[in-house]
């Protein structure tokens, strides 16, 4: 990625997966210790790290159709959560991070976890004023404005 030529910037703090899969299995879906387990293990897989233990709720809606499990885990770069409608056969999961990751491998994962006959993934880039380069932003920057950032300067 540092090959890039230097007036190329790119922009954007963090990639955000949003991941919908349909046609789960219900087992799944329902399993409280199987989600716990996959929030805790897939912060690794992505290479994040995990700042506290999964907290996974089960939800008793008003009807079985309103019914399932949500799951957080906070990691370092963000966080990830899994909504679960067993009645429904959904899930829906979120990918948070400022460190980059493959959002392919992870949505793959995660399908594959609850066994999703089909799924819809987008991707965000959130934070598109950030420069993902600081070195290469402060180039930039010293260039475009003719002034140099290693140099002081006095603001009236």
């Amino acid at each position: 990625m540092e090959d890039q030529p230097k007036d190329k910037m790119e922009y954007g703090f963090a990639p955000h997966l949003m991941l919908n899969c349909f046609g789960c299995s219900r087992e799944k879906l329902s399993d409280v210790a199987l989600i716990t387990q996959t929030l805790a293990s897939f912060p690794e897989k992505i290479g994040t790290s995990r700042v506290i233990d999964p907290q996974v709720f089960k939800y008793e809606g008003a009807s079985l159709s309103d019914s399932g499990i949500s799951g957080v885990v906070l990691i370092a770069e963000g966080h990830i959560t899994i909504h679960t409608s067993p009645a429904k056969r959904h899930a829906f999961i979120d990918i948070f991070s400022s460190k980059d990751f493959d959002a392919s491998s992870a949505a793959a994962y995660m399908v594959g976890i609850f066994e999703a006959a089909s799924h819809e993934a987008e991707l965000s880039n959130r934070g598109l004023e950030f420069p993902k380069h600081a070195r290469r932003a402060t180039d930039t920057i010293e260039r475009e404005q003719g002034v140099s950032a290693s140099e002081p300067r006095l603001y009236n």
